[in-house]
């Protein structure tokens, strides 16, 4: 069989073709195929996200922060929510025994504090003479009434221990109730941790602790889940946290009793006794002092008398250096507002607290 010219030119450009159309096809088959391994992987992929989705709504669902747009916040975001309710106290520079015995009155917390610090001292020294000490906690329990110096002693206490190298840093976080207790469930634990961590190599210093255990008891109550999480905190933070618990004596006793592991964590207690009048009226000159004002004779004798009435009828909520504090603002803004009808103020004035200025003056 013979063909003709034209035939064979068909042929060659035919089978040209053909080999072209399988290069392409070779070429672009692999990509066809990666392409339906990502869509098939793709759909198992949302399949995936739908399901964690649904397991999580049904989960929000389970729980009252379901109105919220995630059912767990961070342990940051949790710090944040609380920083109205705490107070971070960082190491100042200074003596901290010194600034201890230029608070006023307080005689006994002064001493048991600096035998704190004496034992904690000879016990590093038998430390390192290779002797055996006796197992000590420097957890604190300070019991009295609100304003007797307790917030100002934790904060020294926490210096004093950095120096003694107990802690690092020696700074003091101070919160309550609120601070580490949520509102929901498995929340507290998570907001309690957060506070611990902002305290680790320093005091975490709980004001009114006994409210972690209201009197009476109620089931739905979470301080119970705080106090646990704070006991597994101090156990396994033993050699960096140290925890100062403050209130009144009373409630705090009930609240270390309420729970063996507070009891076994904290048995040194220190009290703080009210003030007397004349402590009282110490710190209102005090207050004068670094403020740059002084009273008239008759004001001072006006002010020792009202001190020693509202010491001899104060009851459980008196304010103590509180009382005497708010008395020496609201005395100068009296005698702002009775300075400011003068057209011609002297400096003398404007130093002097007058007996009318204190007669003005209501605290509760």
């Amino acid at each position: 069989m013979k063909f003709t010219s034209k035939q064979i030119t068909t042929i060659i450009v035919s089978v040209c073709a053909l080999f072209i159309v399988l290069a392409v096809f070779t070429y672009l088959a692999p990509e066809a195929n990666d392409s339906s391994r990502s869509d098939t992987q793709s759909t198992k992929n949302e399949l995936t996200v739908n399901r964690n989705n649904d397991s999580r709504n049904i989960d929000s669902q389970n729980t009252p922060s379901s109105k919220n747009t995630s059912t767990e916040k961070s342990a940051t975001e949790q710090f944040h929510e609380v920083k109205d309710t705490v107070v971070v106290a960082q190491a100042i520079e200074s003596d901290p025994y010194e600034e201890l015995d230029e608070l006023i009155g307080l005689e006994s917390v002064k001493k048991e504090v600096r035998t704190l610090a004496n034992l904690v001292k000879i016990q590093k020294q038998r430390e390192e003479q290779g002797l055996k000490n006796a197992k000590m906690s420097y957890h604190l329990v300070f019991t009295g009434s609100p304003g007797t110096g307790k917030t100002t002693v934790a904060r020294i206490v926490a210096r004093i221990y950095k120096d003694l190298g107990i802690l690092k840093k020696g700074h003091t976080v101070e919160t309550d109730r609120s601070g580490l207790v949520a509102e929901y469930m498995g929340q507290t634990a998570v907001k309690t941790n957060a506070i611990v961590d902002s305290a680790l190599n320093g005091v975490l210093f709980i004001d009114e602790a006994y409210a972690l255990v209201p009197e009476g008891g109620r089931g739905s109550d979470y301080g119970q889940e705080a106090i646990s999480t704070l006991l597994k905190r101090m156990e396994d933070d033993r050699d960096k946290l140290v925890v100062i618990i403050a209130g009144y004596t009373k409630e705090m006793q009930r609240f270390i009793d309420s729970n063996p592991g507070l009891q076994s964590r904290f048995n040194r207690y220190i009290d703080f006794p009210d003030y007397t009048a004349e402590e009282l009226f110490d710190i209102f000159k005090m207050y004068m002092k670094k403020n740059q004002y002084t009273l008239s004779d008759e004001a001072a004798k006006y002010l020792r008398e009202r001190l020693e009435y509202a010491v001899a009828h104060k009851d459980k909520n008196f304010g103590n250096a509180r009382y005497a504090r708010n008395m020496f603002e609201m005395s100068v803004q009296n005698q702002a507002n009775r300075l400011a009808e003068l057209s011609d103020v002297t400096k003398e004035q404007l130093l002097q607290i007058e007996k009318s200025d204190l007669e003005q003056v209501v605290v509760k």
